[in-house]
């Protein structure tokens, strides 16, 4: 069975998947994801989507942090 991938926004709270690659983000964003501990590879799990278009909860290494949907949208993962 192939995996299947995903923009990050597409994700169900709950779930989770792997970074297969950040693109169309700018250069200071990215740094600032990385700085979290978002980067190609890693696992961030989806926690809840805020209400109205508001921003997302993701869970990475342990930490909680919300970006906005747009950010998301740019992240493509491999379902888990």
């Amino acid at each position: 069975m192939a995996a299947l991938s995903c923009p990050l926004l597409q994700l169900k709270p709950g779930s989770a998947g792997r970074i297969l690659s950040i693109q169309g983000m700018s250069p200071i964003l990215r740094r600032r994801l990385a700085d979290l501990g978002v980067d190609e590879g890693v696992t961030v799990g989806l926690k809840q989507k805020g209400p109205l278009l508001g921003p997302i909860t993701l869970e990475c290494n342990g930490q909680l942090f919300a970006i906005r949907r747009k950010e998301a949208a740019r992240i493509e993962v491999k379902l888990q």
